[in-house]
């Protein structure tokens, strides 16, 4: 009996050879594909993650609703994207993520019928909108605010029409205007004339009455965008001297017929406002990000920088490509144009504009300044 089953092992040997090759071979495939099966697996229930966060926040600003009503459809849309997460790990994949996809292509659909509108309830300081038309080189500007500010919701709204002389328009200034983190700033741009006058055009969130600014309601249709033309002793004040905010005013070199240029751009950009709303985004559409953008129609092409988007470092960057006055480093610069203080000295003053300059070198002639 031992014998004839050694002659019956020796026997099946070259059959099992080949065998044991093959599921070595299959055994490596099988590791292979057990991996991509994970891997797969770990980047589906990412993609549901991110997915289910990202419509959950778009849910909390964007549902219809009140609080309660917004919370019980978080709470449904987190339970099935668990549900789709369980079924994708027990065998259920393709049912999973099919469901998955249909529920949030239904949730795509209602993000698109979210449009922006001119027609709402406006927070009193962007009730309006700035336009303006320009006939040789006389340019009349509608919605011109020019508020007397005593405290933060005390106040006297005046919207004015002003016109002003292009042929007399010879300076600007970058004002920065900072009320936390020195990475963030709101970002003011000023034009100023022979007479003395300046006129300061500012990107604006348009809130509705009793909205508040949120740098991620920004990412989801929260606010729509305005382009605000303003008086200094308006735009500047209501910062330093009612909310406390910290500002610096730097000297930009450019020649005469860029600035001319940038001016009827944010006639442009105000215009097109009124005519077609537009959401405002935190990344690419606000204050910083369109300014960049109407540069670099002027002036050709500019560098993208990270400072691009952490708009209090954007000094550093009109520095570094040479737009500031570069008898003086930036910290000098800095120094010279902080006029908090001086904001705050020269409160309701007529001469407001020429006094929170005082102390921040004259540029050269900006026809002189190059390209």
């Amino acid at each position: 009996m031992p014998y004839a089953c050694g002659i019956a092992a020796v026997a099946l040997m070259p059959k099992l050879q080949p065998a044991n090759d093959i599921t070595g071979a299959q055994r490596v495939g099988q590791r292979t594909a057990r991996l991509l099966r994970r891997i797969a697996m770990i980047l589906a229930t990412l993609v549901i993650i991110c997915v289910a966060a990202w419509t959950s926040i778009a849910l909390w600003f964007q549902a219809s609703g009140g609080t309660g009503l917004k919370a019980l459809f978080i709470v449904v849309w987190v339970a099935f994207s668990c549900a789709a997460v369980v079924g994708l790990h027990r065998g259920h994949a393709p049912l999973a993520l099919l469901g998955f996809a249909i529920a949030f292509g239904v949730v795509l659909i209602w993000w698109h019928t979210l449009v922006p509108s001119n027609v709402r309830l406006w927070a009193d300081d962007v009730a309006r909108q700035t336009s303006g038309v320009v006939h040789g080189d006389m340019a009349t500007l509608s919605n011109v605010r020019n508020f007397e500010w005593r405290g933060e919701s005390d106040f006297t709204a005046r919207w004015e029409t002003r016109s002003y002389d292009l042929a007399t328009l010879q300076s600007l200034d970058l004002i920065t205007s900072y009320w936390g983190s020195p990475a963030i700033a709101h970002l003011l741009i000023s034009f100023g004339f022979t007479d003395g006058e300046h006129v300061v055009f500012s990107v604006e969130i348009r809130r509705e009455k009793g909205e508040a600014f949120s740098e991620i309601g920004g990412f989801f249709k929260e606010f729509e965008l305005s382009v605000i033309a303003a008086d200094e002793r308006d735009v500047i004040r209501v910062r330093t001297n009612i909310r406390g905010e910290d500002d610096y005013l730097y000297h930009i070199r450019l020649p005469r017929e860029d600035i001319r240029s940038l001016f009827a751009a944010y006639l442009e950009q105000a215009n097109g406002l009124v005519e077609k709303p537009r959401f405002y985004n935190t990344i690419t559409a606000n204050c910083t990000t369109l300014v960049f953008q109407m540069m670099r129609r002027i002036v050709g092409k500019l560098p993208l920088n990270y400072r691009l988007l952490l708009s209090g470092y954007l000094p550093e960057y009109v520095y570094a490509v040479g737009g500031l006055d570069p008898r003086y480093t930036l910290e000098q610069l800095r120094a010279f144009g902080r006029i908090t203080e001086r904001a705050k000295q020269a409160d309701r003053s007529p001469q407001f504009s020429q006094e929170v300059r005082r102390g921040i070198p004259p540029l050269e002639l900006p026809s002189e300044a190059p390209h």
